[in-house]
């Protein structure tokens, strides 16, 4: 993988679209003191390196009748690429998974699931993810409150010089 450089224009920028994503190219300058011409050409180095991935609506669930949000860790019979595949397919099918992790520790997976109430995460828990071929245990839990849920990635780390990093330089601006 190449290197990008982040420079705390970007910084801010990332941030500024992080937090509202549909803010104009003038609010994002007025904002972080570029023009709106610098704020386009610097976005669409962003989204051309991978850094932004993509730009989406967050909807709210209980506003959709999305009353229940459960977290499913699935432990496969066997490994191997044949079994993960055939599982990681059948999940993605299923639009109430929106999260699919495969993950350390005593479970091969970690599922996150939104269901309008119990009588439907039941039917999706015995007649669906239970059902599914190669799945030898599913322990799950039930959210019963949000005290914090986010979806802005932290960016503090990209400042700070003695801390390794993978594939982002950061340059002072």
């Amino acid at each position: 993988m190449s290197k990008i450089t982040i420079d705390r224009y970007d910084l801010a920028l990332l941030d500024a679209l992080q937090r509202k994503g549909n803010a104009t190219n003038a609010t994002l300058g007025e904002q972080i003191r570029l023009s709106a011409s610098q704020i386009s050409r610097r976005i669409q180095r962003l989204e051309e390196d991978g850094v932004i991935a993509g730009y989406v609506a967050l909807l709210a669930p209980s506003a959709l009748g999305l009353g229940i949000t459960a977290f499913a860790q699935v432990i496969l019979e066997r490994h191997g690429e044949a079994a993960s595949e055939a599982f990681e397919n059948a999940v993605a099918a299923m639009p109430e998974v929106t999260d699919c992790l495969s993950v350390s520790g005593d479970a091969d997976y970690m599922l996150r699931i939104v269901v309008p109430d119990l009588a439907e995460f039941s039917e999706l828990m015995m007649k669906r993810l239970l059902r599914l071929p190669g799945v030898a245990r599913i322990k799950t839990s039930i959210a019963l409150q949000t005290i914090k849920q986010t979806h802005v990635l932290p960016l503090d780390h990209l400042t700070q010089p003695n801390k390794p990093r993978q594939r982002v330089r950061y340059a002072e601006g």
